[in-house]
């Protein structure tokens, strides 16, 4: 059975570091849109970051220059490396894969919404 399971959040001060991974395990072997987005108490989700397939990894403005998604392919696993982090970053982050070859195509389709999701890792930062 597919899975991704998230690991990596924590509690740290406003300007630390954190590094999130997915691992993933039980997927065909096929081509995915990888991603994280957030949600905070109260607030919508929100898309962070994506890698898609045939192209390059994409943003939100509210993390770029701060975050950093990678793919480790020998692992099977998505890594989402959080520098100098504010309070606002506090939220609960999930990582989540859509199979590329299902139309319509995951790279038109927001990360909140792909077919598959870890179960979250939170994330508090404190001022």
């Amino acid at each position: 059975q597919a899975q991704l399971v998230e690991a990596g959040g924590g509690s740290v001060q406003a300007g630390e570091s954190l590094n999130l991974s997915c691992a993933a395990s039980g997927y065909r072997d096929t081509s995915y849109c990888l991603g994280w987005f957030r949600q905070a108490p109260g607030k919508e989700r929100e898309g962070v970051a994506r890698i898609d397939p045939y192209s390059s990894t994409k943003y939100a403005d509210s993390v770029k220059d701060r975050f950093t998604i990678s793919y480790d392919t020998a692992k099977n696993t998505l890594y989402l490396q959080m520098n100098s982090l504010k309070p606002d970053d506090t939220a609960m982050y999930y990582c989540a894969a859509h199979p590329y070859f299902v139309f319509p195509r995951c790279t038109g389709k927001p990360i909140e919404d792909f077919q598959m999701r870890g179960q979250g890792t939170q994330v508090t930062v404190s001022s």
